[in-house]
Order: structure tokens, then C-alpha cells, then sequence
């Protein structure tokens, strides 16, 4: 693994390698119960994504929070 690639960066390539085949898939189904099988995996998918976007926000949020802490506690 690359040190300077994030577990999350990571993760959302491989996410939006298995949307594309996942689009792949239901552009190629014919019928019609297979296609919205398709469609749910793709929401399914997106949503994590966008889960893994909003864990790397946390995280962010959790180290500004830690380095205020710190200030304060060298400030006193």
C-alpha cells in the first residue's frame, strides 16, 4: 500500500470501479427484475461511498479538535 494514498481514497476507487461495472452489468440485462437488482447494488454502492467521504470528515474534524485541546493545555 502507498503511504501517501488514505485508506478512504483507496476505498472510493474501488467503489467507483464496482459502480462502473455495476452500471456495466444493468446496461447489459434485459430483464427488467435483474435491472432494478442492478440499480440496488448501485445505490447500495454510492451510499457507501459517500459514507467513507463523511468518516474522512470526521476524522478531520477529530484532529482539529485534538490540536485545539493541546493548544490549550500548552497555553495554561
Amino acid at each position: 500500500m502507498d503511504k501517501t494514498k488514505s485508506h478512504g481514497a483507496e476505498l472510493k476507487k474501488e467503489l467507483d470501479v464496482l459502480i462502473s461495472k455495476i452500471d456495466a452489468l444493468e446496461a447489459a440485462m434485459t430483464d427488467g427484475e435483474k435491472k432494478s437488482l442492478m440499480g440496488i447494488l448501485k445505490v447500495l454502492a454510492e451510499n457507501q461511498k459517500h459514507f467513507a467521504d463523511e468518516f474522512e470528515h470526521l476524522k478531520k474534524a477529530l484532529d482539529l479538535i485534538t490540536i485545539h485541546i493541546f493548544k490549550m493545555d500548552q497555553a495554561k
